[in-house]
């Protein structure tokens, strides 16, 4: 089964479960970089894939049911797919949570059968935990266990076929992800034992950056990347990267295919963030640097990849967009809708900057507002306060730009009255918050704060990004689910809010829903 292999050819694999919305950013950047240093790349979204296959496993699964609704979503799977792909469905909610829920159901019923519980933003194993390595090991000793191998098996072995390579590499972002990513690992060290396994993304640099971090994959893994992969991935291959900028590469992924109503194209400005100062900071506790692109060179890029791909819609991934980057944005236009993270700052207090970042075509800014009481922000050393914050979410609406609020319970600072502080802040601007993303906190198992708390092993995990902490308060997390279920999700202007978070893709088709996206294609 082994192929003949070539010199410094790669396979760049984005593995299942994530949302399938996009195309993946880190390697469309990677696959920019490799082949600008003249490196054979080839480029296989296996997420994308794998679900639009499991989805007609479930479709044949669902035929002999008892379930009615079950049978009704593998009649219309078709229809719905090619709704959830054209701009109509949005402007009906009710008909597109209903054939997301559809398609979502059929996935479950394919992956039923294997103990998992799989959604289309999620991957659960009964049996076996992604932070964990010896199951990690496990799933790569026994490939069949999982819900995706019968596909996997089938269609690697053609595409290496196709294309002979001399590295395979992963990217994961999520937990969701690396069961499966172990499996088609496992799978690969079966049937091509010479070709040497990469892993890197967002999920491996957290596991690498961890003190004392020794990798317990030796002998099934060749290399792992922290951050970055451009340059690591190039000397691996034996090539020196060339200091010049990497534009990503969307050549090889099927841009039609994704669920979403046209191309959105992914975009990485930086990596890090410029902030930096927020308590219990990630990028602080793994010592990621900020590392941003020239604005100028952003704003050619955007033009350059608009004019190649026609995109409904850019997304930014940056952790927060940067003051310099909207200023460059609202100057330079990049000719297509767009959104992504930022922090509040001073220039959303200026009315006028945001009716020119809607005409720039800003559709949406996600908001990491985190708490309503001034005491938690300062405790969180967000670098925010609430008049600023009031002032930012009136001039959003007011230009049209749809606001994602994300908000934070169960912080060491918060306490009950501070909660509900929040919940009163949220009800005064429910007219203006456009969705919300409610969490509850997770103390990082390593950084500068988490030596103050009487801490313990969160999951049974030796590869667990958390650890359960007693609440100086006492505001454990048991009783902030119970504020929020019972209490804060109940009142009627926040229950409204939920109400339009879009199931499963949240925050990824958020935008489609917003007043001005059509307006801005």
């Amino acid at each position: 089964m082994d192929p003949g292999i070539m010199d410094n050819a790669v396979l760049l694999i984005y593995p299942p479960a994530a949302k399938a919305c996009e195309a993946p950013g880190g390697p469309a950047r990677l696959a920019g970089s490799l082949r600008r240093h003249g490196v054979a790349c080839r480029v296989w979204d296996a997420n994308l894939e794998g679900q639009m296959r499991l989805m007609e496993v479930g479709r044949s699964g669902a035929e002999a049911s008892a379930d009615t609704w079950t049978r009704r979503a593998a009649k219309h799977l078709e229809k719905n797919l090619a709704a959830l792909r054209s701009r109509g469905l949005y402007r009906n909610p009710d008909r597109y949570r209903r054939a997301v829920m559809d398609m979502n159901r059929l996935l479950a019923t394919a992956a039923r059968p294997y103990g998992v519980r799989l959604s289309l933003a999620d991957y659960e194993d009964k049996c076996f935990s992604p932070v964990q390595s010896i199951d990690l090991l496990q799933a790569a000793a026994a490939p069949e266990t999982n819900p995706f191998y019968r596909w996997f098996r089938g269609r690697l072995s053609e595409i290496l076929t196709e294309t002979p390579v001399t590295h395979a590499g992963f990217s994961l972002n999520y937990l969701s992800q690396a069961l499966t990513a172990f499996a088609m690992i496992g799978f690969l060290r079966q049937a091509f034992p010479k070709i040497r396994i990469v892993l890197g993304g967002g999920l491996i640099t957290s596991w690498i950056r961890r003190p004392n971090w020794k990798t317990p994959f030796m002998g099934l893994v060749d290399a792992l990347i922290a951050g970055p992969g451009e340059a690591p991935l190039l000397a691996l291959l034996g090539k020196e990267h060339d200091g010049g900028a990497d534009r990503p590469d969307l050549g090889g992924f099927s841009l039609t295919d994704y669920l979403s109503p046209g191309t959105v194209l992914p975009y990485s400005a930086s990596s890090g963030c410029w902030w930096r100062r927020c308590s219990f900071c990630p990028e602080r506790a793994e010592g990621n640097p900020y590392r941003p692109l020239p604005p100028a060179q952003v704003t050619a890029d955007l033009r350059a990849l608009v004019a190649e791909t026609k995109p409904a819609l850019i997304h930014l991934l940056d952790n927060a967009i940067s003051p310099a980057l909207l200023d460059a944005l609202t100057a330079e236009p990049p000719g297509s809708s767009w959104y992504g993270f930022t922090r509040v700052t001073s220039c959303l207090v200026d009315s006028d900057f945001c009716l020119r970042m809607r005409d720039s075509g800003c559709v949406m800014l996600k908001l990491g507002l985190e708490s309503g009481d001034p005491g938690v922000l300062d405790a969180l050393n967000k670098g925010i306060d609430l008049p600023t914050v009031s002032a930012a979410l009136k001039n959003l609406k007011a230009a049209g730009i749809a606001t994602y609020v994300y908000l934070l319970f169960g912080t060491p600072a918060e306490t009950p009255a501070a909660a509900r502080r929040t919940l009163a802040f949220t009800e005064e601007h429910a007219e203006e918050i456009g969705f919300l993303n409610l969490a509850i906190f997770n103390l990082p198992a390593y950084g500068p704060e988490t030596g103050a708390f009487d801490t313990g092993e969160f999951y049974a995990g030796d590869l667990s990004l958390y650890r359960p902490f007693f609440h100086p308060r006492g505001w454990n997390r048991g009783e902030v689910r119970c504020f929020l279920e019972r209490e804060f999700k109940k009142r009627p202007a926040v229950a409204g809010i939920l109400r339009r978070d879009p199931p499963f893709f949240t925050s990824n088709h958020a935008p489609f829903f917003a007043p001005h996206w059509d307006l801005a294609l």
